[in-house]
């Protein structure tokens, strides 16, 4: 069976932002999956990046991006960087940076340091989690393909397996892997895909929270 190409992001070492015809002759890049959390107009959503140079980026925004809408990414997490919108082609957008970055220093990361997270976004809604055949109400805080950091009244072990239901996602084993208080850090076994949380945050921003 032939499998699937599968698209990733392309770091460049070229200083202009990528063109609507990029060529990637006689570039030399390394080839990483990456998705980044885009603030547009007070509102943060998620992206996938396609293309990253020294002067700008080629993204998939999960929403209408016009020419000119002036952006903000973070391609590290705490470190974000800005841009202009300059060119839109199908589901694709250029973006251009506001200063050139260090394209070396974003894929390095320290021996020592911690690994990268997936970029978090904030909501407010409520779900259920269960725990050793108990089920807890919780309240979510912030959500990524791959956990949430949630509210829960109820005490939950650290390490615990758990199942946490969202209504409008199907049901995603974890672990609970850190608590502080009554607030607790969820990781799924499985990732989210990104097309099935971007409509779900959709939803969400579309509707109000549930009340407790």
């Amino acid at each position: 069976m032939d499998q699937q190409p599968v698209e990733t992001t392309l770091y460049s070492l070229e200083k202009s932002p990528p063109s609507p015809k990029q060529r990637r002759a006689d570039e030399r890049h390394v080839s990483l999956l990456r998705v980044g959390s885009l603030l547009v107009e007070g509102r943060r959503e998620l992206c996938l990046i396609k293309n990253i140079s020294v002067g700008g980026m080629l993204i998939r925004p999960y929403s209408h991006l016009a020419e000119g809408t002036r952006v903000s990414i973070e391609l590290r997490q705490g470190e974000p960087v800005s841009g202009t919108a300059r060119w839109t082609r199908g589901d694709n957008v250029g973006v251009e940076f506001d200063e050139p970055i260090d394209v070396i220093g974003l894929i390095s990361t320290p021996d020592n340091g911690p690994r990268p997270r997936k970029p978090r976004i904030e909501v407010s809604c409520n779900g259920w989690l269960r725990e050793d055949g108990y089920i807890h109400r919780i309240a979510v805080e912030n959500v990524s393909q791959g956990g949430l950091k949630v509210l829960s009244t109820s005490e939950l072990p650290v390490g615990a397996d758990v199942v946490v239901s969202l209504s409008g996602l199907p049901a995603s084993p974890g672990v609970i892997r850190w608590r502080s208080g009554d607030t607790y850090g969820v990781t799924f076994n499985r990732a989210l895909s990104l097309p099935e949380l971007v409509e779900w945050l959709k939803d969400q921003q579309e509707g109000p929270p549930t009340a407790v």
